[in-house]
């Protein structure tokens, strides 16, 4: 098999919550050696969770978890267990193809140990708050002198740079400041019902972060040079709102929300169908569409009426012709709706949930989803590689890893530090471990 596209890339990686382990996670798909440097003095609240070790009435065991994100940060199977930070839903999603050792970054000694891992490594990425590397002494400059063309990327909310580069974020800040927040809501609802707990800008910053990654090693690849990444999150996704950014720019002119309509297209949305909780998206972008659509629905009566011949009537009567189109939507399944809209060439899809995506038809057929067997969380389908490649190709090769799971292999094999080094270190906690030393609680 062909070495895979990262292979012989060793990144050192310090990523917290969800963007930093979702670019690291795409990294390591493409082949790099992502080694997580972790501590077991201090429990990274939400990338394993929320605490240690959870009391069992804690841990969320519907859709409505704790904190609100709707069934994604919990446990597998809705237990803790011995070892909670090893079953945290969230670590699982991201974690893939990863490897963990445990560092005491608090300690000179620590500090010392993690610059030898520097040395032989291509790429320091890190996701924390500005400030947290300058204050641990692990700054681009200090690393620079250790590994002469390290690349280190470093992504805050808002950069390493400007007035309020000290702010403390999260996706939901991210998304409010960028104006994504403003726009995606429903216009005639306030914006705590309306707004989803999945954030855009987590994806957005990861897969961007990846990208530089790609782009900086490419650089080095032809001068020999490192270089430092300042990465603000909040600027990978205002480009994500172009038009909106433009129009105001070019006509003086705020735009405002409009749901799941659209301001050129008609009819847009989201229509309820047969079935508890069923619903399919339709989109019509021009007049033989439109006729696509009423030969669709069967050419009912109402269709012929002249307000709704052109672009401008229909942009003109959406209530009343989202009413008729649902009208029609009510009495098919979901999929059903589909399959008979773009059978006429209408863009039509059904709006489904996990359980629907994990024997949906066409990812089933691509082999999107792979099974992974955890020693401590069990064998579950995971989601699989977010591309193919013919040459080189890609898959969960490792599950995601434990607390402490590859110490012995960092240590030895990686950084040569003989037995009685390593257990001098472990005995002194500077190294190696596999479970937190603290509870929290709240």
């Amino acid at each position: 098999m062909n070495k895979l596209p990262l292979e012989g890339v060793r990144i050192v990686a310090i990523p917290v919550v969800f963007a930093g382990p979702f670019a690291t996670m795409l990294l390591a798909d493409l082949g790099a050696e992502v080694i997580l440097v972790e501590s077991i003095q201090r429990f990274p609240t939400i990338t394993r969770g929320y605490m240690p070790r959870p009391p069992q009435g804690l841990v969320p065991t519907t859709g409505d978890t704790f904190g609100g994100t709707g069934g994604i940060q919990t446990y597998v199977d809705h237990w803790a267990g011995e070892r909670p930070w090893d079953r945290f839903v969230m670590f699982h999603a991201l974690g893939r193809n990863k490897l963990s050792c445990c560092i005491d970054l608090t300690s000179p000694e620590g500090i010392d140990i993690f610059k030898r891992l520097i040395k032989v490594s291509d790429v320091f990425f890190e996701s924390n708050a500005h400030g947290t590397m300058e204050k641990l002494g692990l700054t681009y400059d200090v690393l620079k002198e250790v590994k002469e063309d390290i690349i280190y990327l470093s992504m805050p909310g808002l950069g390493c740079s400007g007035p309020h580069k000290d702010c403390s974020l999260f996706g939901a800040q991210l998304q409010a400041l960028a104006g994504h927040t403003w726009l995606t809501r429903y216009p005639d609802l306030d914006y705590t019902t309306t707004q989803s707990l999945l954030f855009h800008s987590d994806a957005s910053a990861g897969a961007t972060a990846a990208f530089a990654v790609l782009c900086a090693l490419h650089y080095r690849n032809r001068t020999k040079k490192g270089q430092f990444i300042d990465l603000a999150q909040l600027e990978t996704v205002v480009p994500h709102l172009g038009e909106a950014f433009m129009d105001y720019t070019m006509n003086n002119r705020v735009q405002e929300p409009t749901g799941n309509r659209h301001p050129t297209m008609a009819p847009h949305g989201v229509y309820r169908c047969r079935g508890e909780d069923r619903w399919v998206v339709i989109s019509v972008a021009s007049d033989g569409e439109w006729q696509a659509l009423c030969r669709a629905l069967g050419n009912p009566p109402w269709a012929s009426d002249e307000k709704f011949s052109t672009t401008t009537g229909r942009l003109a009567n959406q209530d009343e012709l989202d009413k008729y189109v649902e009208e029609w939507t009510c009495c098919h399944d979901n999929y059903e709706a589909m399959y008979i809209l773009q059978n006429e060439g209408v863009a039509a899809g059904p709006v489904i949930d996990q359980r629907d995506a994990y024997h949906d038809a066409q990812l089933q057929c691509r082999g999107f989803f792979e099974i992974v067997r955890h020693r401590e969380a069990g064998t579950h389908l995971y989601p699989g590689m977010l591309f193919k490649m013919n040459k080189t190709p890609l898959s969960i090769r490792k599950p995601p890893p434990c607390l402490g799971e590859h110490n012995d292999y960092v240590f030895k094999e990686v950084m040569g530090m003989s037995d009685n080094e390593i257990a001098e270190l472990e005995k002194e906690q500077i190294i190696g471990g596999d479970e937190y030393l603290t509870d929290f609680t709240f």
